[in-house]
């Protein structure tokens, strides 16, 4: 089985890679592969070291799937953004506008059709990049 450097020189690239992503699994799957190459490092055998591999990368993506899950819960603490106030200049037919925010612009959206569209709206929601707002705070 490879050196415990061709294990850590994988692990660094994983991690690399996390760098680019921000999703934290390839961090996960990094620290594994570089487990696999502390059990190199101590002389374990190629099946045990991906045994040791596979099972720490099983083990710490499911920690971070649990731990990324309950950042995202009802009940945990709100962003910074939700209720806070954009301008809106002009309104596209159907809903949407584009604001600035943050020093870039943003796509906004109604809360609902039926919310009223005003100069100032409040964020009450985020859509990936999309700016829910509605006229009044949440």
């Amino acid at each position: 089985m490879p050196d415990p450097w061709i294990w850590w020189i994988a692990a660094a690239v994983l991690i690399g890679a996390e760098l680019v992503t921000g999703t934290y699994y390839l961090l996960a799957v990094g620290a594994a592969v570089a487990i696999g190459g502390a059990a190199a490092w101590l002389g374990a055998s190629g099946p045990v070291q991906l045994t040791v591999a596979g099972v720490a990368g099983v083990l710490l993506t499911a920690g971070v799937h649990l731990w990324r899950r309950r950042r995202t819960l009802p009940g945990a603490q709100p962003p910074f953004d939700l209720g806070q106030s954009v301008r809106v200049d002009a309104w596209n037919p159907d809903g949407s506008a584009r604001v600035t925010y943050r020093g870039t612009q943003w796509t906004a959206e109604l809360a609902t059709p039926e919310t009223p569209r005003a100069a100032t709206m409040f964020i009450v929601a985020m859509r990936g990049s999309v700016l829910v707002v509605a006229d009044r705070r949440a």
